[in-house]
């Protein structure tokens, strides 16, 4: 009975990764299934929320430096 049992687990163990790799690089199914998935996900940006995020990244890293400078100039 056991070496029936470690047989099956060593199949499934050794079978498992290499239908999911097979499964994984199948073109068609990756262009139905995964891009399409990621396209609803994470829908294409917007040129005016692209260009909110940028300038909200140059704010913040203004007030970086601007604390930065402010915590230099004090320790001197």
């Amino acid at each position: 009975m056991g070496v029936k049992l470690e047989v099956f687990r060593m199949s499934l163990y050794l079978t498992f990764p290499v239908v999911m790799f097979w499964i994984s690089n199948q073109a068609e199914w990756f262009e139905d299934y995964v891009v399409q998935r990621k396209r609803e996900l994470w829908p294409r940006e917007k040129e005016g929320q692209r260009q909110e995020l940028e300038e909200f990244k140059q704010k913040i890293r203004k007030q970086r430096e601007e604390r930065l400078l402010q915590a230099a100039q004090q320790s001197s």
